[in-house]
């Protein structure tokens, strides 16, 4: 764009100073800028003016690119770059250059254009009249006056503003002071509430345990003397008293089933189930079960177990209620064709995969979610027929999750229904005592946990780094498997709190991380990325070795 020129003059002496503070106020305002700009270039001028006055000195305003530029060529001997003069003006204007012979100011204009032509603008201009040191004084003191008035009007804003903020602060507060009280008294309350239920639940369970003791003891006599009765060497009894003894038998049998899975749903909620682990021969087991469980003439039971897991590592009493619980529920609901419990190993996954199916009634979609649910019960045709408490399936659960194993069910209506057990496989005794999982991951933790199911007597969790060091300071574990990135406390900070700590410090590690490079050095590592169960329990073992070296 073309620069337009404004004005021009001459810098001989004192009074033309005061010329151009007025003729850069008037060109100021021609160009469209609010009052405080205008008195802003106008000191600017005044300012950087008397630094150059001499013969020689020509100042030119122009408009170009939207911005008011001012040009003072001076003598090549003055040198005001570093003057105070021209350090106020770029504290006034948008922008000042000073290089020898020359300073321009410069001011950018508001996004409207001027409100006339430049040719009126310097028409304008050329009417501004020389003034005396007085008009001028005059002048600034008129000028400072409505500043002062602006700034003492701000003020007055500023400080309503101020008064506003404080009252609103005050409010907030008193509101927060009232939703904290709220909160206070609502977590007191919870509190409170927690104690009660957990009051319930401690006497529900003792009510369970003591009415399901209280209930055995004579429901075992009642059946004892119905078999007294019915079974050789007892008084002949007629067809009715014999029919009538036998359902008082049955019914006393059916509700003795019913306390013992009371009593056993009693035990587990009371507390974590702890297993005895021990050698299992599992064809025995399934044997027993077999010869035990007395299917009907029109339902056959087969078993089958594969040789590599014909003795396994677990619970044998835990395990022998879940498979009689899922051998019964097949044969309850199944009327005829067969039942098949099976076991093999799951090589990959490293566990013992244990399959009861049947050709029963099988089960609808909306209600296989719910079979896991205390009290349940599938409503179906044998209903009537199969009596049941809805609490053989939840406790068989809650036995294989205590035993590290997973259990679930597939089933279709008029297809039958598969239970699946899956127990982790091991091979002996716990190797280690105490191990302790410390990462952040609550899946990998539950993961590294049935990796880990059976080489440990005891397997502790901690989510984060001090909780990890508070459990080991309590107790200091025989092995840790540690995350390095964890929050509050992370591996490496952690591993020095036991370089420091002389019980601490003989606690074998293995480190497992999505960052082996950040790894402390001198433990086993691991990458979690594809990490399989040999390499973890090998990892564990080389720890244990190299500290007891």
């Amino acid at each position: 764009m073309t620069a337009l020129e404004l004005f021009r003059m001459h810098l001989a002496e004192d009074r033309d100073v005061f010329v151009l503070r007025r003729l850069g106020r008037a060109a100021a305002e021609l160009a469209g800028l609010e009052t405080q700009d205008q008195i802003r270039i106008a000191t600017a001028l005044s300012e950087v003016g008397r630094e150059v006055i001499g013969s020689g000195t020509l100042v030119r305003s122009t408009l170009e690119d939207g911005e008011l530029l001012i040009t003072i060529e001076h003598a090549a001997d003055a040198h005001p770059a570093a003057s105070d003069g021209v350090a106020l003006a770029r504290r006034l204007v948008d922008r000042v250059t000073a290089d020898d012979g020359r300073v321009t100011l410069v001011k950018r204009l508001p996004g409207r254009k001027p409100s006339m032509p430049a040719a009126r603008i310097r028409e304008q201009l050329a009417r501004v009249a020389p003034t005396t040191a007085m008009e001028e004084l005059r002048q600034q003191n008129r000028e400072l006056a409505a500043t002062l008035e602006d700034v003492l009007r701000l003020n007055a804003e500023l400080q309503e503003t101020n008064a506003g903020v404080l009252a609103l602060y005050n409010e907030l507060s008193t509101e927060l002071e009232e939703t904290n009280r709220g909160v206070v008294a609502l977590y007191a309350e919870l509190d409170e509430k927690s104690s009660q239920l957990r009051e319930v639940a401690e006497t529900r369970n003792r009510f369970w345990a003591t009415v399901s003791h209280e209930l055995r003891t004579p429901l075992n006599s009642i059946i004892g003397l119905v078999r007294l009765l019915t079974g050789p060497g007892g008084e002949p009894l007629s067809r009715e008293q014999e029919q009538q003894i036998g359902f008082i038998g049955s019914s006393a049998e059916t509700l003795l089933a019913l306390v013992g899975e009371l009593l056993d749903m009693a035990k587990a909620e009371s507390g974590p189930l702890h297993p005895q682990l021990g050698s299992v021969n599992l064809v025995r087991l399934v044997h027993q079960l077999r010869a035990t469980m007395q299917p009907t003439s029109d339902v056959a039971l087969h078993t089958e177990v594969a040789p590599e897991v014909g003795e396994i590592y677990t619970d044998e009493g835990m395990l022998t209620r879940v498979l009689r619980n899922l051998v019964a529920n097949a044969l309850k609901y199944t009327q005829e064709g067969e039942v098949r419990l099976s076991a093999r190993l799951d090589e990959e996954a490293g566990q013992v995969v244990i399959t009861v199916s049947d050709t029963g009634i099988g089960i609808s979609e909306e209600h296989l979610s719910r079979v896991f649910e205390e009290f349940f019960q599938v409503p179906n045709a044998l209903q009537v027929k199969t009596k049941g408490t809805g609490l053989g399936l939840p406790y068989a659960r809650r036995l294989a999750e205590a035993l590290d194993g997973q259990l679930e069910l597939t089933s279709a209506p008029g297809s039958g229904t598969t239970a699946t057990l899956r127990l982790p496989r091991r091979h002996g005794p716990p190797e280690i005592g105490r191990l302790l999982i410390a990462d952040d991951d609550q899946g990998f933790r539950e993961l590294a946990r049935r990796m880990l199911y059976g080489v440990a007597s005891e397997i502790e969790e901690a989510a984060d780094g001090i909780e990890a060091l508070e459990l080991m300071t309590a107790r200091p574990p025989d092995v840790l498997v540690l995350d390095m990135l964890m929050p509050r406390l992370d591996g490496n900070a952690l591993l020095q709190r036991m370089s420091e700590d002389e019980n601490l410090g003989e606690v074998s590690v293995v480190v497992v991380t999505v960052a082996p490079g950040k790894a402390a050095e001198g433990h086993p590592v691991l990458s979690k990325q594809g990490m399989r169960r040999h390499d973890l329990l090998e990892a564990v073992r080389e720890a244990v070795r190299g500290r007891g070296a």
